[in-house]
């Protein structure tokens, strides 16, 4: 899939995959619910949820590494400067042979546009957190992300994931 129809469908997996409300219980349902499909499929993963600032849900299965966490926190430090999926800036800074360093203000050591964190957005309130997994190809974590998302929010998966690379 090219680059550019990548960020279209990430734009519409953004606009799709909204919450009316978002507390506790909502990061729970999710969290469990990514927690289910890493359990089943085996996925060396680590998942986190987070407001900002405030983790949420947290969870790290057999095969993760002391690495994942940090690739969590410097993904999510993405979605909440940059309020868009962290796999879409990577695509739109790879559109533009691009990259996120310091020339743009920030630290590599602190922000990591690779896929796997997905903004929080609340109706009305606009993104207030991050969902985010690392542990796989940056295409399958996001599409992990995406999945989840899509089932507990009952949109259809269909038109939404993204395919191979």
């Amino acid at each position: 899939m090219a680059i550019n129809e990548d960020i279209e469908k990430i734009v519409v997996q953004e606009q799709r995959l909204r919450f009316k409300r978002f507390d506790e219980d909502t990061a729970w349902q999710i969290g469990t619910r990514l927690r289910e499909l890493g359990e089943a499929r085996k996925l060396p993963i680590v998942i986190d949820i987070r407001l900002a600032g405030r983790q949420l849900f947290y969870c790290a299965f057999a095969g993760s590494t002391p690495d994942n966490p940090d690739w969590v926190r410097r993904k999510s430090n993405v979605v909440l400067r940059y309020l868009k999926s962290s796999y879409r800036v990577g695509r739109e800074l790879s559109a533009k042979n691009d990259t996120l360093d310091t020339h743009r203000g920030v630290s590599p050591m602190d922000f990591a546009p690779h896929g796997g964190s997905f903004p929080i957005h609340v109706e009305g309130a606009g993104i207030i957190g991050a969902i985010t997994v690392s542990g796989l190809p940056q295409r399958e974590d996001h599409n992990l992300v995406v999945e989840a998302l899509a089932g507990v929010l009952d949109q259809p998966l269909e038109g939404l994931a993204l395919g191979p690379e």
